[in-house]
This record gives C-alpha cells, sequence and structure tokens, in this order.
C-alpha cells in the first residue's frame, strides 16, 4: 500500500518552458504559456524573471499544468520547445513554497 500523505503537504515543482529557433525574443511565447499556467486551478504559482515554481497538491497537477503549457507553446508558433520539471514531493510534512525561503533564514 502506498504511503499517505499529509493533508496539507504540497508538491513544490519549478518549470522552465522555452522555443528554439525563434529569434531572441522569447516573450510572445512565453507569455501564452503562463497564461496556461495562472489559469489552471488548484495550483498556487510564483512567476519568476527565469522560471515559473508552482505548488499543487500532487505530482498529477503539476505534470498536467506542465503538459498543457508545453503544448500552448507549439499553438503560439514554435517548432522545437524545451521544457525543464524539477519536482520536490516531500511527503513527511506539510508545507508550502514559502517554507523553503524561510528555511534560509
Amino acid at each position: 500500500m502506498a504511503e499517505e500523505k499529509p493533508k496539507d503537504t504540497k508538491v513544490i515543482a519549478e518549470l522552465v518552458i522555452a522555443p528554439f529557433g525563434v529569434g531572441t525574443s522569447l516573450s510572445k511565447y512565453v507569455k501564452e504559456s503562463v497564461k496556461v499556467i495562472d489559469g489552471y486551478h488548484g495550483i498556487r504559482v510564483l512567476h519568476t524573471p527565469m522560471s515559473s515554481i508552482i505548488e499543487a497538491d500532487s505530482i498529477d497537477h503539476v505534470l498536467e499544468v506542465t503538459k498543457a503549457a508545453h503544448e500552448k507553446m507549439f499553438e503560439a508558433g514554435a517548432q522545437r520547445v524545451s521544457t525543464l520539471l524539477r519536482i520536490d514531493d516531500r511527503r513527511d510534512k506539510p508545507r508550502k513554497m514559502e517554507d523553503k525561503v524561510e528555511a534560509l533564514e
């Protein structure tokens, strides 16, 4: 039987999606993917200059929003897309993305 996560435990992920071969300005494509991420219900997100940090209740939510944002970049006209996803799935205690920053103080 799989170990159950405590009720408030969250999965925290860092997502980077970038198109190739579209020139030096990527904002047109990135904006479209960001709209998808921002419109996805059931997650919290923090956009940084280089990536988006996602907090979700399950790894499934992280993977669903990642796939949707990745595909949106193709819909925006990119012919090649690179997606990097780093997942921190800690199941022993409740947490949120701010906890990771506060632990450094």
